[in-house]
């Protein structure tokens, strides 16, 4: 007891020195504290929850999905602790809890939601023991971090193979990958997918990660693609096929970035969110909250007033031009961001950033499966921004896409901005997970957005 209560204490102070000296806000360098005095402080605070805890996993909508699940829990009258600024790795896990922790080391909360990086589940699942693993999918992602989408899946296989007698694993039945994981789990999961071939492809773009049968090799047939690779699929000789959805969405409504309307079960939910990606994360959140409790009439009616996390189609006015932050960072991600901006948004201004930190890999030779194609011809204004703005302006040059100069720096690039749009304008903001930070921070710094560990 003691232990832990110089961790918590060692970890607050931390967090408070971070935030005071303006070096950030305090999100994962006092779990990396609290961990190096307690070692088994994340399991010790996890033990104090009343209810237990979530645990959310997957390439893309992470962030989002925690947001959804903490919302409708909160809504609920539940104390949540939830890791809401993003940092997903272990660290960042213990630094949220530590952050509600009280003076005697005691984790005053009900419901634990964690996002946690898809290499860092199976040390999650051990230390935390949540009530429900929830996995929402498998895209290529920073390769020279993960590695390929096979390594990825055995880990997280290992993690929920490792879960608690009493725990939970939620799947979506609509990625190959998942779906192999979940068929060689010993308790059946929860499966969800969608249900609307009207919203659909019939083609995987050529960008798609799981096209074979992992039983056979044999190149899966898809009957409706939804986003990058997931959608309905079967092997053709019969070894191998989406699993049926114990929970379905259908009657699918999306509008831009504004909102997204579904049916789920005979609910319809509308949400003020967008994209057909937002619709597996909504759906994954309805499908975590009815597996513990909370009744479909209420989840429906709460959703209608959630409002998107950092970077997350946040929306901020700058200089009476209309930003909308979305987060891109692989391929599958980006080609869904630019389809929606596009196709669904009208959308005419962009600003895309790409960096190649640690946070959003090294390796950038993916922005070559990106269809930048989709902005030739229908994009007035594209400048390409972040570290590596030269690498992205070549992309753009072979994609045809008319493109003003690259703008390394964030403050010159949101000067490039006001230059090139007018008062009124909205423009898109996709950028990957640090050029999105240094866009925000610029913006905070020029008293247009709050920093993202007071949002």
């Amino acid at each position: 007891m003691i232990r832990k209560t110089a961790a918590v204490w060692a970890g607050k102070a931390t967090g408070a020195l971070s935030r005071v000296t303006k070096r950030g806000g305090g999100t994962t360098l006092p779990g990396d504290v609290a961990r190096a005095i307690d070692p088994k402080i994340l399991t010790r605070l996890a033990h104090d929850l009343t209810q237990g805890s979530v645990v959310i996993t997957g390439t893309n909508g992470k962030t989002t999905t925690a947001r959804l699940v903490s919302w409708l829990l909160e809504g609920a009258g539940h104390r949540v602790v939830s890791n809401r600024s993003g940092a997903n790795l272990i660290f960042g896990a213990t630094a949220a809890a530590l952050n509600r922790a009280d003076a005697n080391g005691t984790l005053k909360a009900d419901w634990g939601v964690f996002e946690i990086d898809e290499a860092s589940l199976p040390r999650a699942v051990d230390e935390i023991q949540p009530r429900s693993t929830l996995v929402l999918n498998l895209f290529r992602d920073q390769l020279d971090r993960y590695g390929e989408l096979e390594s990825i899946a055995k880990k997280i296989e290992h993690a929920l193979s490792a879960q608690p007698e009493t725990g939970r694993a939620i799947l979506n039945a609509d990625d190959p990958r998942v779906a192999e994981i979940g068929l060689s789990l010993p308790t059946p999961p929860l499966w969800f997918g969608l249900d609307d071939t009207s919203i659909a492809s019939k083609t995987l773009p050529h960008a798609a990660d799981a096209r074979t049968c992992p039983k056979c090799g044999s190149s899966l047939i898809f009957d409706a693609v939804y986003v990058g690779h997931d959608g309905v699929y079967r092997c053709p000789n019969q070894d191998f096929a989406r699993p049926t959805p114990d929970i379905t969405a259908t009657t699918i409504t999306l509008t831009g970035f504004d909102s997204l309307a579904l049916t789920i079960g005979g609910t319809r939910i509308e949400m003020p969110l967008g994209g057909l990606y937002n619709c597996y994360n909504v759906l994954a959140a309805y499908a975590t909250a009815c597996s513990i409790g909370l009744e479909a009439a209420y989840i429906a009616e709460r959703l209608r007033t959630f409002k998107a996390a950092f970077g997350r189609q946040e929306r901020v006015d700058f200089r009476g031009r209309h930003l909308i932050l979305v987060l891109s960072k692989n391929p599958a991600g980006f080609n869904e961001t630019v389809r929606t901006a596009v196709e669904l948004a009208n959308g005419k201004n962009f600003v895309i950033g790409l960096n190649d930190r640690k946070a959003d890999g090294t390796d950038v030779s993916w922005i070559w499966d990106v269809d930048f194609e989709q902005l030739k011809d229908r994009a007035s204004v594209v400048i390409p921004a972040g570290v590596r703005a030269h690498d992205l302006a070549v992309r753009l040059k072979y994609a045809g896409v008319a493109a003003e100069p690259p703008q390394p720096d964030p403050g010159k690039a949101l000067d490039q901005l006001i230059k090139s749009t007018n008062e009124g304008d909205t423009a898109f903001l996709l950028c990957t997970y640090t050029a999105m930070l240094d866009l925000r921070a610029e913006l905070v710094r020029r008293g247009w957005a709050q920093p993202y560990w007071e949002t």
